[in-house]
């Protein structure tokens, strides 16, 4: 598995990077986001949103577990934190398999729901502010995303 990785130097270069990605996305593109509390996962969203021309405000969805955002396509913000220890089936093929992109941070919580393809991204902080955010395509059309992406 490739993987890619930027530093970021502060939250607008973060938002940045995600509203150029935003551009590529398809219908039925599944992102990942982990890392630590206020390592940049919201506000990564918030700029895929922007690229998306979404007008509302972006914010975590920590208590509804799913919000979803109309722009040049359907975003579905996922916050999976509070399933930790929930077998419940929620219906995240529909959202996986719909007419947008959907966004899941914590993942690794619903594991054996995601597709076995989509794009991974972990953020982290650095030295001096800065954010390490890191690319782990799974699958061709996530590679090409990279690519295209000029990472």
């Amino acid at each position: 598995m490739n993987e890619y990785t930027i530093t970021s130097k502060n939250p607008a270069e973060t938002m940045e990077l995600a509203k150029r990605l935003a551009a590529l996305l398809k219908p039925q593109d599944v992102i990942t986001l982990e890392g630590d509390l206020g390592a940049g996962k919201t506000t990564f969203t918030k700029g895929l949103a922007e690229g998306l021309h979404i007008k509302k405000t972006v914010n975590s969805p920590t208590f509804t577990i799913i919000k979803e955002y109309n722009g040049d396509l359907p975003l579905y913000h996922m916050d999976v934190y509070r399933l930790e220890d929930s077998d419940e089936d929620l219906g995240f093929d529909e959202y996986f398999e719909g007419d947008g992109v959907t966004v899941v941070e914590w993942a690794h919580l619903i594991e054996e729901q995601l597709p076995k393809e989509k794009l991974m991204i972990r953020l982290r902080h650095g030295v001096n502010d800065t954010r390490l955010i890191t690319l782990m395509p799974q699958g061709a059309r996530y590679e090409e995303l990279c690519k295209e992406l000029g990472i």
